[in-house]
């Protein structure tokens, strides 16, 4: 399993997307601001993600 990096994408539970803030070492810190729906889901702007509940799908350089 790769760990994403800060700055990754990541998407998680049922298809939310988020910017990866922090790297910790069970979880990453995610802003969910990325996504164009944000504001219509009614979320909280930042969530925790356990590494073992994320794909990545876009690296950082």
């Amino acid at each position: 399993m790769k760990i994403a990096e800060i700055g990754n994408v990541i998407q998680f539970k049922d298809g939310l997307k988020g910017i990866v803030e922090k790297v910790n070492e069970n979880s990453v810190i995610v802003d969910l601001t990325y996504m164009s729906n944000f504001r219509e889901l009614d979320l909280e702007h930042k969530t925790v993600v356990n590494h073992k509940n994320y794909q990545i799908i876009e690296e950082t350089l």
